[in-house]
């Protein structure tokens, strides 16, 4: 049994017709005479999409599969421009105009299906990609907290799920998919409350059902190590920062919020050497970072930085710190992914205003 996919919309179905009547090449070129905007794919996991019933971890990470992957990454190399993230930011500082059809590939977290996978189809197919890591879990080896939190709720034998934090107080469901569907309401709502109060209502769940993440090295749930990323930038891919923590950067106190921009620069320097820093903000709409995580992560000397609000980037000066992204989802078929990329603007889904709008973003409260 599979996760039941999402009904087919009119822009997938106008994607898919474009596609198989051959139009999509064309109506690429001529969009580049006019439209000369970067586009940043993102992803989190590569790997074969498991049995939901037998998989223990939040499946909304699996961006796609190796097989998808690879025929992303060919498109990508036969009809684009792929560009490395610093190349960017050097064309930026430089004052010189992107190339039409800039593709940059990037990776959230540090999942180490993004060695064991995606890195050979890349370093094969020679396509450049650039891969933020939360350091701390580099560091420790620990999954990271919003998974283990999933996993938590997923296979916890408790009755109800008591969240005072969140003023939830339900019965936890018999099923295996309704337990996904809460799992999904709780990290929503969590990303409200500040992140040293997420952090402590993980633990405190840890400690409460008996299930600490101190110790745990699942498989299905494991960061890369140092190792693989010094082979990884020594093959030519970026390695840049998601914090330390994986915290939401606009729902810390101040000098949090600078240890995690601080101390991840750090680790990255410390364990790879000197390199352009470039940094994505983890969880990445503007609830998760503000005017001031962006003086603070410009402070740092981070060179751009990403978020996850979903669009393209017409004129990539005016939001170096703030990047929008098209994020890839395990559901996309061939003809919608390039589709997508052809036509982002129509076949693309877009943030939602109110988590798009970085100038309506509250400044850290907490």
């Amino acid at each position: 049994m599979v996760s039941q996919m999402p009904s087919t919309g009119i822009r997938e179905r106008l994607g898919e017709l474009c596609y198989n009547a051959g139009l999509l090449n064309p109506l690429q070129k001529m969009r580049a005479w006019w439209q000369k905007d970067l586009r940043i794919l993102a992803y989190h996991r590569v790997m074969p999409v498991p049995d939901p019933e037998h998989y223990a971890f939040d499946m909304e990470l699996i961006s796609t599969t190796p097989e998808e992957f690879r025929e992303q990454m060919q498109l990508v190399k036969e009809r684009y421009r792929p560009m490395r993230l610093s190349d960017v930011a050097a064309a930026i500082n430089a004052g010189e105009t992107l190339p039409p059809d800039a593709v940059v590939v990037t990776f959230d977290d540090g999942y180490d299906d993004n060695y064991r996978i995606a890195y050979p189809i890349l370093k094969e197919l020679g396509v450049p990609a650039t891969f933020f890591i939360s350091t701390g879990h580099i560091d420790s080896g620990r999954p990271y907290a919003y998974d283990w939190l999933v996993h938590m709720i997923l296979l916890s034998g408790a009755p109800r799920l008591v969240l005072p934090e969140l003023n939830m107080d339900l019965p936890m469901p018999a099923t295996r998919d309704e337990r996904r569907a809460l799992a999904g309401q709780v990290l929503d709502r969590m990303k409200e409350i500040s992140a040293l109060a997420q952090a402590a209502m993980i633990r405190r769940l840890e400690t409460q059902w008996k299930m600490p993440s101190e110790h745990a090295y699942p498989p299905e749930c494991r960061p890369m190590n140092w190792d693989q990323l010094r082979e990884m930038r020594a093959a030519g891919l970026e390695i840049g920062s998601h914090g330390v923590n994986h915290w939401m950067l606009s729902k810390l106190p101040r000098d949090e919020l600078e240890r995690e921009v601080f101390d991840s620069r750090n680790a990255l320097l410390r364990e790879l050497g000197p390199m352009p820093l470039l940094m994505s903000y983890p969880v990445g709409s503007n609830r998760a970072f503000d005017r001031q995580v962006i003086e603070v992560t410009r402070d740092a000397g981070f060179d751009l930085a990403c978020s996850y609000i979903s669009g393209t980037n017409p004129h990539p000066a005016d939001n170096r710190y703030s990047l929008y992204r098209i994020a890839v989802e395990r559901y996309y078929g061939k003809a919608w992914f390039a589709a997508l990329l052809a036509m982002p603007g129509i076949i693309g889904y877009q943030t939602p205003a109110h988590l798009a709008s970085v100038d309506e973003a509250k400044p850290c409260s907490h």
